[in-house]
């Protein structure tokens, strides 16, 4: 489909299956909620709607839901091409609705699987970070350990930012990562980084975050990476394994591991803290010891230094149409499908993306293995846009949004990508995505920037 066309499509293949009569009735009937309002949905969509909305001729969309309507088992995978969309979770919820009208959900073979950038994406959200904690967390935290906690509301990534930036937010500590460089609208993070008191990251490598945002004192603490360090650690995988990582020797003389670096700032800071041994917290067998006993399904992490053994989350792998809602039943959803955005004249649609040399937003190397790019400061869109936007191969180029603007690219034509659309670097190109995010996931819409390009002024 067109960038941003997702939804439009995910629904054009749910209406092409209902109509030969694909759907799992039985299954609709005895395990989903919401599957009355969802064949209504599909029935009162109409084909001419779907093909504008998603750029997708309807031919296409049966073929596709013809090789779904033979096929005995299916696994539905995604990435952030999905989510990062102001509809993002709507775009996820049309996947679910797809796997639960044939019944791909709940048996073995089947199912949903996100695919994360890193272990730490979806671990992290395991064990709690998230701006409000999980209520068994909070209890179990409380009551079994007797930590005392705030109840103050907390604050997702782009609302820290933004409290940042009105003087809200004064001391920001990052464990890991490019709070600058991952966050849209480079210009406001740049501004609202600079406003903080303080701000102290814990870092394996420089990133852009290090020299950009730069708060009235910033500090960078030097962190060993999982490999180097002193006592074995944890990740859990994509799907949904947790294993042991062992550490190893360090690279160089100087940092420390990132558990001991926090259990001495809380020691120092909050040396009376209720329920908190911060010496016993420089371990992180005591560490896992608490997982074990706070966060529901982590039970067998308490021994994997000993057992060896990687374990599946529980509640994660499902194998009966046994669900954890209330009712134990799957729940559907019913969208309004969003008009195709950026199709005036002048316009393009743009995506950010990666490439092989880069790990979030620590670029390595120039080059992109992937789409055959020997460098990165470069649009590409299709040999047809360039012709109808006056444009020719490599002539440079400036972009703009209605958030910022990128001066002195080369314009590349580039067969694989679908006139209308086009793509630039991330984090390099984040200056043009704006703040404006999905309402319930709270995710920057990085992939589905509306742009003008015009030739640069010499």
């Amino acid at each position: 489909p067109h960038i941003g066309g997702d939804l439009a499509l995910l629904w054009g293949i749910a209406k092409a299956v209902y109509e030969m009569g694909a759907d799992d009735k039985a299954f609709l009937r005895d395990h989903c909620r919401g599957s009355e309002q969802w064949r209504s949905a599909v029935e009162s969509l109409s084909w001419d709607e779907i093909s504008r909305k998603s750029g997708v001729e309807r031919a296409e969309i049966v073929e596709i839901a013809q090789a779904y309507a033979q096929s005995k088992r299916a696994v539905f995978s995604w990435t952030m091409g999905i989510t990062h969309h102001a509809n993002g979770v709507d775009n996820v919820q049309a996947i679910a609705n797809l796997a639960m009208c044939r019944g791909m959900v709940g048996r073995p073979g089947c199912g949903l699987m996100p695919i994360r950038g890193h272990s730490n994406v979806q671990g992290i959200g395991s064990v709690g970070v998230t701006p409000k904690l999980k209520d068994a967390i909070f209890q179990n935290l409380q009551t079994k350990f007797g930590v005392q906690l705030p109840t103050t509301p907390g604050l997702d990534t782009l609302a820290c930012i933004e409290s940042a930036e009105a003087g809200g937010v004064k001391v920001a500590i990052c464990l890991g990562g490019n709070l600058y460089g991952s966050n849209p609208d480079a210009t406001y993070a740049d501004s609202a980084m600079g406003k903080l008191r303080l701000c102290v990251t814990m870092n394996t490598t420089l990133n852009t975050g290090h020299a950009h945002g730069l708060a009235k004192s910033f500090i960078i603490l030097p962190v060993l990476a999982r490999d180097e360090e002193p006592e074995p650690t944890t990740q859990e995988s994509m799907f949904n394994y947790v294993r042991l990582s062992d550490g190893g020797p360090k690279r160089v003389p100087g940092p420390r591991s990132e558990v001991e670096v926090i259990a001495e700032i809380g020691a120092r800071v909050c040396p009376d803290a209720s329920g908190i041994d911060w010496k016993a917290m420089r371990r992180t067998s005591t560490i896992r010891h608490w997982i074990s006993q706070v966060v529901p399904g982590f039970d067998k992490i308490d021994q994997i230094d000993k057992t060896k053994e990687e374990f599946v989350i529980d509640g994660r792998v499902i194998h009966q149409p046994k669900f954890p809602t209330s009712d134990g039943r799957a729940v559907m959803h019913v969208h309004s499908i969003p008009e195709l955005l950026g199709t005036g004249a002048a316009q393009l649609r743009m995506m950010t993306v990666r490439s092989e040399g880069q790990f979030n937003t620590v670029v390595y190397e120039e080059e992109d293995l992937y789409r055959n790019q020997e460098r990165r400061d470069i649009i590409l869109m299709h040999p047809d846009d360039l012709k109808r936007l006056g444009l020719k191969h490599d002539q440079r180029v400036d972009i703009r949004s209605d958030t910022g603007e990128m001066k002195g690219l080369l314009a590349r034509g580039y067969e694989k990508m679908r006139a209308g659309n086009a793509l630039t670097y991330y984090p390099e190109s984040n200056v043009l995505v704006s703040r404006h995010a999905d309402p319930q996931s709270k995710t920057p819409a990085f992939k589905n920037v509306i742009i003008t390009v015009t030739a640069a002024v010499q």
